[in-house]
């Protein structure tokens, strides 16, 4: 059994990670360029080969292809930028001249109703058409037809009298890069974001499970918007109830106006996406990149939302730069939701050029080569390793500081955790607390925000048959990784064993439980493990991954 050879390096290189002294030779490739204190900092072309030339980085000519072409993409946003602010000013005077005019249109309709001309003559007609419609066709006729119909009319006649939406300037046509894992996508990716400070107002950077979670936020805070607005019967417009017209006209008018909300929220998710990107504290004006980390499609929900919010955001304009380990027509290999899946991909392949990092080296073992000085990875659950374990709790308490207490941390949609074991950014749980719940990635990236460290201890042999809590496993490390957090563990196996297979083959590939994250001196990769190595012989030095089933194979990489 081997004992861990210094808790306090892991600590002190932890608050370093940090605080990102410029003292210590350890570079965040995911956070590096906030550093720099130029008002316009390198782009990702000249940050990559600087990095080859100190020896942080190992020539890749893959990689150097990748970071020519965001290097020209960058050079294109700062025009792309401009033209975009011009179209905005457009936009937002074609949007009020329309609203105007769809007012005035109203009051003009509200004006015959007021005369009783209105229904006499117009809507008369129009319940007399649609007698006999439903008789001919022995159909009821749906509640609101009438409304569609007036709506629709409306909106065709502001179409003739105030012109077509504005045309947005053609986008320049972002990056789709995928490959394997550990080839470096994801640092290339965020050597672009870093560069484009001070040059596109609005930008986003997102995982895939953050960026379902905020599509699930903005949903339900849609949704109760308009149930809150539906409980309001009596609100109506202050425009409305200043119009010298009577109160049932002013009902008529409001009715009009919640309608027309009504129709715009049928269809939520570009709605979503409109607020999805947008600064708002910077203005609407300007161009929009969205950097996009492991697209996946692991459910219907994420097909369907994906599909809805990108390709709304590619058709307003917005650059996206994603990364996955597939080709975008390899996403989807259970076939769901396929029509759907096809115009996303079609979308994809129109906006995004499709780049490869071929590279068949896994930078992950420059780091697990050198990681045998400690150990995070305990194993069997047996009293020995129970008593390494617990003994390293206490070590890394004591450094920290602190005194060991329970505390409750907040979690997205109002929720709270309860953490059981904490210190000074240490956290302690089981397996089962975190994994054996119905618990999630808004649950996981809480932990990751509020504790440096985490422990986790009684992990068993996962299969098939836990599979659920497999798959939180999997969310859980990926979050920690995400937020730069140590890791220690205890186990029920080696990692070589920890993942058994079925009858229908094995269910987790152990080649990709290790990440894209910062370089230390040459190093590219970076164990999750927090560079420890596993005690109790015979297994790899990095942690290595999962899942090879299908669709899971892709889900932790």
């Amino acid at each position: 059994m081997r004992r861990i050879s210094s808790i306090s390096s892991l600590f002190s290189l932890v608050l370093v990670r940090r605080s990102f002294s410029d003292k210590i030779h350890l570079i965040s490739i995911r956070s590096y360029s906030d550093q720099l204190s130029s008002p316009k900092p390198p782009g990702p072309l000249p940050q990559y080969r600087d990095l080859v030339e100190k020896g942080r980085l190992q020539n890749d000519p893959y990689q150097e292809k990748v970071a020519l072409a965001l290097e020209n993409l960058l050079q294109r946003l700062e025009q792309y930028e401009k033209d975009m602010q011009e179209y905005h000013i457009k936009l937002a005077n074609w949007e009020k001249k329309r609203e105007d005019e769809r007012r005035r249109l109203l009051m003009e309709e509200a004006e015959l109703k007021q005369q009783g001309d209105f229904w006499t003559s117009v809507n008369k007609r129009r319940i007399e058409l649609l007698g006999r419609w439903t008789f001919r066709r022995n159909v009821d006729v749906e509640p609101g037809v009438g409304k569609w119909v007036t709506y629709l009319n409306r909106e065709k006649k502001l179409d003739s009298l105030v012109g077509r939406r504005p045309t947005a300037p053609p986008a320049p046509k972002g990056l789709y890069i995928y490959g394997n894992v550990g080839s470096g996508k994801t640092m290339l990716m965020d050597m672009f974001y870093g560069a484009t400070e001070g040059i596109i107002k609005h930008r986003r950077r997102l995982h895939f499970h953050e960026a379902m979670l905020k599509i699930n936020e903005e949903m339900h805070r849609l949704w109760k918007n308009q149930v809150e607005e539906k409980s309001l019967q009596s609100s109506i417009s202050s425009w409305i109830m200043n119009l010298p017209v009577d109160m049932k006209v002013k009902e008529w008018l409001a009715a009009e106006e919640r309608y027309k909300q009504e129709v715009q929220m049928k269809n939520i998710l570009p709605e979503v996406a409109d607020k999805f990107l947008v600064d708002w504290k910077a203005g609407q004006r300007g161009a929009s990149i969205l950097c996009f980390d492991e697209i996946q499609t692991v459910d219907v929900f994420a097909i369907v939302a994906l599909s809805g919010i990108l390709s709304r955001l590619l058709s307003n304009g917005t650059v996206l730069i994603a990364t996955s380990n597939r080709a975008p027509k390899d996403l989807n290999q259970d076939g769901m939701q396929r029509e759907i899946f096809q115009k996303f991909v079609a979308k994809l392949e129109k906006h995004c050029e499709v780049v490869l990092v071929g590279s068949e080296i896994d930078y992950r073992r420059l780091i697990a080569q050198r990681s045998v000085d400690q150990v995070h990875y305990f194993w069997p659950l047996d009293g020995i390793t129970l008593k390494e374990f617990e003994k390293t709790w206490c070590q890394v308490a004591d450094q920290s500081g602190g005194q060991i207490t329970s505390n409750t941390i907040p979690v997205m949609f109002g929720r709270t955790l309860e953490v059981p074991e904490s210190c000074n950014g240490v956290a302690r749980f089981t397996f089962d607390y975190l994994c054996g719940r119905p618990v999630g990635a808004a649950d996981y990236i809480a932990v990751a925000k509020n504790y440096h460290t985490v422990l986790i201890s009684d992990i068993p042999v996962m299969s098939m048959r836990i599979h659920d809590k497999a798959r939180r496993f999997i969310t859980l490390v990926d979050e920690l990784y995400n937020h730069h957090c140590g890791l220690f563990c205890s186990a029920a196996s080696s990692i070589d064993n920890l993942f058994q297979g079925t009858e229908e083959g094995t269910l987790f590939d152990l080649e990709s439980f290790q990440f894209e994250t910062e370089t230390e001196g040459s190093k590219l990769r970076r164990n999750v493990l927090a560079e420890g190595s596993v005690s109790s012989g015979g297994a790899p030095a990095g942690i290595v991954s999962m899942l090879s089933g299908q669709e899971e194979m892709f889900a932790f990489r």
